[in-house]
């Protein structure tokens, strides 16, 4: 369905979030889980920068393609070495990793690329580029895709407005504040439709009201369908949203699992 389709569909049950003028559309439906097609799969995985000590041993999961999980642990327990994997941004020292039923390690370099346009990722330190505005830094993954200057106006404009940033289109990064910042890197991430959202402590520069009007923006894209993957710290978001969790202690996948758990 084209972008603009989905977005007007939404607006048909939508409540206020509060970000002055942002719009999270309420209950539509279920999003579609697919049970039966597991769109990330790691099978006994273990990771290393270089030649040091393991940073993920034996780690295996698998997330059906629709989901959402909050991914948890204390700093250093591996977290974004997980989110890394589950990119393509590194590869694994051994085990198998499957990404949309394809087996990384038979997957030619040059095909990565492709791939990762299928994923979005907002980094924790948000990653916009100083020089451009807010809508050059949202429109440059549709721009990197080969999108005509029509496709990108529209989408980009509708993009800025569901996260509450028409204002902001022109302004550079430094303007901004960090909400603001962080709901330019979710558009920015959203704006291919990928199917699959990664995200590295989203709400770790906002207040807990702030998170968790940040998490409704994420929740609204998982009902459409999208698998979502959220790094947090942030406790109250994942004592009220009850997602289920992943949850690593010192490299290790210790618990995956409806109820949440904490990292001490």
């Amino acid at each position: 369905m084209p972008l603009s389709r989905r977005f007007r569909a939404l607006k048909a049950a939508h409540f206020r979030a509060g970000f002055g003028g942002i719009r999270c559309w309420g209950a539509i439906g279920r999003n579609r889980l697919n049970e039966t097609f597991r769109v990330i799969r790691f099978e006994n995985v273990g990771m290393r920068y270089g030649t040091g000590p393991e940073v993920l041993r034996d780690v295996s999961f698998d997330l059906p393609d629709g989901s959402f999980h909050f991914l948890t642990g204390a700093s250093g327990a591996g977290k974004s070495s997980l989110l890394r994997l589950m990119y393509l941004a590194q590869r694994p020292s051994r085990g198998l990793i499957s990404i949309f039923d394809r087996d990384l390690s038979t997957i030619p370099r040059k095909e990565l690329p492709m791939l990762r346009r299928k994923i979005g990722v907002v980094y924790q330190d948000f990653r916009l580029l100083d020089h451009l505005t807010t809508f050059e830094n949202v429109a440059l993954p549709l721009k990197v895709k080969g999108a005509s200057e029509g496709v990108v106006r529209k989408h980009v404009g509708e993009l800025l407005a569901w996260v509450g940033l028409n204002d902001q289109a022109h302004a550079r990064p430094a303007t901004l504040s960090g909400g603001q910042q962080q709901r330019a890197a979710i558009a920015r991430a959203v704006v291919t439709r990928p199917q699959i959202l990664l995200a590295d402590e989203p709400t770790g520069n906002v207040d807990d009201a702030y998170a968790v009007r940040l998490l409704f923006l994420l929740q609204e894209l998982h009902r459409q369908g999208t698998t979502v993957v959220i790094a947090t710290h942030n406790h109250a978001l994942i004592e009220r949203f009850r997602h289920p969790v992943l949850h690593l202690e010192d490299g290790i996948l210790s618990r995956v699992g409806e109820d949440p758990v904490y990292d001490g």
